[in-house]
C-alpha cells in the first residue's frame, strides 16, 4: 500500500500547515493542560472551514479554550451569550435611521466577527437559532433584503451543557448539520488535574489571555486552508466514506442517517488530518479519526435504542467495523 511506504514522496509541500498547527499547540498548552484531541478538532475545523458544537457539563475548560484558541489567531474575535429572550437582531444587528443622511444604515451584530463564541447555543428560542442558518452555511447575512458577506475566515465555536435541559431548546437538525464538529468535552483525569492546580497556582493573578499569543494571521490562515484542497482522495477512499455513510440511513438502530453534507465533511476533515500528519493523500485512519466527531450529532436514534441506552458513538462504531477496509 502506498501509504506503508515511509518514503513517500509529496506533492505539496505542507510543512508550513503542519507549523502553524504546531505553534498554535504550543500557545494552547502555556494554559490548556490535557484536551488534546479537543485542541486537534478545533484546529482541524479551522482549516477545514467548518463550525464546531462544543458539548460537556460546566468548568471543564470548554469556553476557555475557545477564548485561547480564538487569541492564537490574529483575527476579530466576539462573544454572545445567548439567552431565552435573545433576539435575532442582538445577533444580527439591525437598520437603524440615520437623520443626517435621511437613510438607514446597518448596525453590524456581533455576528460580524472572524471567530464567534455562543455560549450556551441551546439557550435561545427557535426563531433566534434560525437566524444564524444562513450565515454558517453561505458566510453571508440578509437584513431588509440586503445581503452583507462576511469576511474570512468566519467560525462559529458553539458551546452546550448536556445536563441541565431547564430552559433549553433543543437545536434544529438542520442547524446541528452546519455544524462540522460535534466535540465531547470529558473531565481530565486526576493527573491532568494536579496539573491545572499547579498551573493555576503558580500562576498567581495573571490573566490566561495575557500569557497566549496570536500567532496565525489572516494571510496565513487562508493559506494554509487552500492546502486541503491539494490533498488527494483515491477513488478507494471515497467508497470508504460512502460506504460508511450509507450504512447510518438503513442501519436498524438509527431513525434518522447522515446526508451528503456529512459525506463531504468526513473527505474534508480527513484531507486536513492527512495534511497535519505531513501526507497529501488520505488513509482510512484519516477517515475514522472523523467519524464520531462529523457524525454523532447527525444520526438519530431509534426510540427503542435510546430508552436502552444506547449511545450514537456506539452504533458508529458498529458501523465502522462491518465496512470493509480499503487495500
Amino acid at each position: 500500500m502506498e501509504h506503508e511506504n515511509p518514503q513517500f514522496e509529496n506533492r505539496t509541500d505542507l510543512s508550513e500547515l503542519q507549523q502553524a498547527v504546531a505553534d498554535i499547540k504550543q500557545e494552547l498548552h502555556k494554559i490548556i493542560i490535557g484536551q488534546d484531541h479537543f485542541i486537534e478538532l478545533l484546529l482541524v475545523a479551522l482549516i477545514a472551514d467548518g463550525h464546531v458544537l462544543i458539548e460537556g457539563v460546566p468548568g471543564i475548560a470548554k469556553t476557555i479554550t475557545a477564548k485561547l484558541f480564538a487569541k492564537t489567531l490574529k483575527t476579530d474575535f466576539s462573544r454572545i451569550q445567548f439567552t431565552p429572550d435573545l433576539m435575532p437582531s442582538d445577533v444580527l444587528g439591525t437598520s437603524v435611521y440615520n437623520q443626517q443622511s435621511n437613510e438607514f444604515e446597518l448596525k453590524k451584530g456581533p455576528i460580524f466577527s472572524n471567530i464567534v463564541l455562543i455560549d450556551e447555543i441551546n439557550r435561545a428560542p427557535a426563531k433566534t437559532q434560525a437566524a444564524l442558518f444562513e450565515v454558517m452555511e453561505e458566510r453571508q447575512i440578509t437584513i431588509d433584503g440586503k445581503t452583507q458577506a462576511l469576511k474570512a475566515p468566519f467560525m462559529v465555536l458553539a458551546t452546550q451543557n448536556p445536563i441541565e435541559q431547564e430552559g433549553t431548546y433543543a437545536l434544529p437538525e438542520a442547524q446541528l448539520d452546519r455544524f462540522l464538529f460535534k466535540i465531547n468535552v470529558g473531565y481530565p483525569d486526576p493527573e491532568e488535574e494536579i496539573a491545572i492546580l499547579k498551573t493555576h497556582q503558580e500562576r498567581k493573578n495573571e490573566a490566561a489571555t495575557d500569557i497566549v499569543q496570536a500567532v496565525l494571521n489572516t494571510k496565513t490562515i487562508a493559506k494554509i486552508k487552500a492546502m486541503r484542497f491539494d490533498v488527494r482522495a483515491e477513488p478507494n477512499m471515497l467508497k470508504y466514506i460512502t460506504d460508511l455513510v450509507v450504512k447510518t440511513r438503513n442501519h436498524p438502530y438509527l431513525y434518522l442517517g447522515a446526508s451528503p453534507r456529512a459525506s463531504l465533511a468526513i473527505m474534508n476533515a480527513a484531507k486536513v488530518f492527512a495534511a497535519m500528519d505531513g501526507r497529501d493523500f488520505i488513509i482510512p485512519e484519516d477517515v475514522k479519526k472523523c467519524l464520531a466527531p462529523v457524525l454523532q450529532h447527525r444520526i438519530v436514534l431509534n426510540p427503542e435504542k435510546e430508552m436502552e441506552g444506547f449511545k450514537p458513538e456506539q452504533v458508529i462504531d458498529m458501523i465502522v467495523k462491518s465496512v470493509d477496509v480499503p487495500r
